[in-house]
């Protein structure tokens, strides 16, 4: 708080409301420190170093950011910090962001490519499955995919570290991770890749009432939860890199 003060009072914005405290509605004063008025109040952060500091380390360190994207990265801040056109910085910010333009793909389909799937009725109704990796390096435990399910409809996401993609790895994850603990699907997407066709996996399915349902390799955004949700991890494993 005394470096934020120290700054405040170099900087001329910061000084003249300070001097004009009651022609500014939506500052205001505690400790000697300018505040936005907020519920509750938070420091202003002056424009310069201090400011780009705190960007660093909301979005690019795995403490507190690791790559998450605008509307994250602006919640969490706002609850500490404040300075007119927040919004507009962290944009920029990201923007600029190679680690982000690497691992976050464009969101909207290709025109004319891709048909998105029905929305579901209810809570794991359609869920999907994939794996991710491998991943580098391995953990310490050997691990180096990471297995994926989540309910299409409520977002609900189960992740688990595992040592390979295979299909007796599937079996074991369905079994003991999702339906031991939350019942059985009645519907999974996933895509066409061997471990999740095998014979090994429709006998799990055929006798539980589970149906299977295929995004194509070729398109995976299909699948789009799943890919948003890689896209995630990849960044935030990265960010745990920096």
């Amino acid at each position: 708080m005394e470096q934020l003060g120290q700054a405040q009072q170099n900087d001329n914005y910061a000084k003249n409301i300070l001097n004009n405290i009651k022609n500014y509605k939506h500052y205001t004063v505690k400790s000697d420190i300018l505040m936005g008025r907020s519920n509750p109040p938070v420091p202003y952060v002056p424009q310069g170093d201090l400011r780009r500091t705190i960007l660093h380390i909301y979005h690019d360190t795995a403490a507190n950011g690791a790559h998450f994207g605008r509307n994250t990265t602006l919640h969490k801040m706002k609850q500490r910090y404040f300075w007119p056109s927040m919004y507009k910085g962290i944009n920029n910010c990201i923007k600029s962001c190679i680690l982000c333009a690497q691992f976050n793909p464009r969101r909207q389909k290709p025109p004319g490519t891709l048909k998105p799937i029905k929305p579901p009725d209810g809570v794991w109704q359609l869920v999907s499955m994939d794996f991710h990796g491998p991943i580098n390096p391995t953990s310490q435990r050997g691990n180096k995919y990471i297995i994926s399910f989540t309910d299409i409809l409520s977002k609900f996401v189960v992740t688990k570290a595992v040592r390979d993609n295979t299909v007796q790895t599937v079996v074991i994850f369905l079994k003991e991770d999702i339906i031991a603990k939350f019942g059985t699907p009645r519907c999974m997407l996933t895509d066409n890749e061997t471990h999740f066709i095998s014979t090994v996996t429709n006998e799990l399915f055929k006798p539980i009432c589970i149906t299977h349902l295929y995004s194509t390799s070729y398109h995976p955004q299909t699948n789009g939860q799943i890919e948003r949700y890689n896209s995630t991890m990849d960044a935030k494993i990265q960010g745990e890199r920096c």
